[in-house]
């Protein structure tokens, strides 16, 4: 909870403490407590913002301010009831406060993690448009492939700007996101409203930190329905550790796509066979390449912006989550720019023609990946093609440790331990989608691994963590190729 949010919490069970034990003859101190609690409610209103999950605390408060006040302004009749009566009404309102303040720990507005690198972290926003490739997601047939992305990158931020939300501060904009991942959830869109005070560590549209030396190159897809908007605590922590990262939105596979002009695309992706995964997978993989041209563009001068000639294009790398961890797999083996990747926890929609992969990557799996071998061990000698699949899935994890890359899993996380997912509610542990691992440790494990192999592969520093088990992190586990 917000320091204000507190504060209000505390303020409104000292008025009620008022009401319940302390006599009219105690003016001075009820007057007090009453005109604190005023003050401390229109703080909260006015500075840190409104939100429903407090509703209950904003009513009993403002009532207890006005019975206090009348009270000991000796402009009240006083009332007497039973004490049956009395302390049945107390307990029902604290019921509802605790219920009231529940919701606000467990649904909170939350700041991403604090940045560990020494750079503060600028971000800019683009819209590019792919004019060779027709958008088969839509029915209208003049459509080309349209794309949102974000740069993340260092900065002095020499002007003081405040950072920024995590969604977007047009209220039309925020409104139409929200409408669009409410109705996905089947959710009313106000229970979702509160996301707008969300808050980066970044600042929109600063210049770039100058730098004697360009900076190395990490491109970062989301997974199947989710968004860009997920992984902002990544990009952030590598780009204060002196990398550029860029964030792709792979629209129409999003919850929520917001473009320059207001439209706000959805979900229409349909992926329903093993051949609409390998479809999908390769406009995806396109989305990456392209994007990897407009930003030789960009670092070029042939698209203007604050990046020509920043960044170092032959140390590029890209990283991913779920699908689009596969995604990530897939492109460092067909495009020759890619020097490194990461695959998050995602299944491969490509397999064949992929096991002789001789760059450095790393599969990083969450907690159950020990479970699942032990369970494909089983059905290995099963002739379908799911199976089949996944035994070439563990082969070519095979071959990637053997030509010096790394394949782990970290114990207490489960999918969307590799996303900010696990910010936005202790509730969420739940569903079983996240695991048991505090979110903020995860985070960490997470960024510390990816920036660790990125700093080795992209900057020819550090690699000390994948060099195996660290006592600073007994939760990351290293596969040996014997074991599968």
């Amino acid at each position: 909870m917000r320091l204000f949010e507190v504060l209000l919490v505390l303020s409104c069970f000292a008025l009620l403490v008022d009401l319940l034990f302390m006599k009219r003859s105690a003016k001075k101190t009820g007057l007090g407590v009453g005109i604190g609690s005023s003050v401390i409610l229109l703080v909260q209103l006015f500075v840190e913002g409104y939100r429903w999950q407090l509703l209950l605390v904003y009513i009993m408060t403002a009532l207890f301010i006005l019975i206090v006040l009348l009270r000991h302004s000796g402009k009240m009749v006083n009332l007497k009831i039973g004490k049956l009566l009395k302390y049945s009404l107390s307990s029902l309102i604290v019921i509802l406060l605790v219920v009231s303040t529940g919701l606000a720990v467990y649904l909170p507005v939350f700041d991403l993690p604090k940045l560990e690198g020494p750079e503060k972290v600028g971000t800019q926003t683009f819209h590019f448009t792919d004019q060779n490739r027709d958008e088969v997601l839509t029915e209208d047939q003049s459509d080309k492939r349209e794309l949102m992305v974000q740069v993340w990158y260092p900065t002095e931020n020499r002007n003081n700007n405040k950072r920024g939300t995590l969604f977007p501060n047009d209220k039309e904009m925020f409104k139409k996101f929200i409408q669009s991942f409410s109705t996905s959830l089947k959710l009313p869109d106000f229970v979702l409203d509160y996301w707008k005070y969300n808050r980066t560590n970044s600042y929109e549209n600063v210049e770039i930190l100058p730098s004697t030396s360009l900076y190395p190159l990490v491109l970062l897809s989301h997974g199947m329905g989710t968004s860009k908007v997920l992984h902002a605590s990544q990009a952030e922590n590598l780009a204060s550790h002196g990398f550029i990262v860029v964030t792709i939105d792979h629209t129409y596979s999003t919850f929520a796509t917001i473009f320059p002009d207001g439209r706000v695309t959805d979900y229409k992706t349909k992926m329903t066979t093993v051949e609409d995964r390998r479809e999908i997978g390769n406009i995806w993989t396109q989305d990456v390449e392209f994007v990897i041209d407009q930003i030789e563009k960009l670092n070029s001068g042939a698209i203007e912006s604050q990046f020509k000639g920043k960044i170092d294009l032959n140390n590029l790398g890209v990283m991913g989550h779920s699908f689009g961890g596969a995604t990530a797999f897939n492109t460092t083996y067909l495009d020759h720019r890619v020097k490194a990747g990461i695959n998050m926890d995602g299944s491969l929609y490509e397999v064949e023609n992929r096991d002789d992969i001789n760059k450095p990557f790393m599969f990083i799996r969450s907690g159950s990946f020990e479970d699942w071998l032990a369970n494909f061990e089983i059905d290995r000698n099963s002739d379908d093609e799911v199976t089949k699949s996944l035994s070439d899935e563990l082969h070519i994890m095979k071959n990637v440790i053997n030509h010096g890359g790394n394949v782990i899993y970290v114990e207490g996380t489960q999918h969307f331990n590799f996303t900010d997912l696990q910010f936005y509610s202790e509730l969420i542990k739940l569903t079983g989608i996240t695991g048991d691992i505090n979110g903020k440790r995860g985070s960490n494990i997470v960024n510390q691994y990816v920036l660790d192999f990125f700093n080795k592969q992209l900057k020819g520093t550090s690699g000390n963590l994948l060099q195996g088990p660290s006592d600073m992190y007994p939760e990351v586990k290293f596969i040996d190729p014997e074991e599968l």
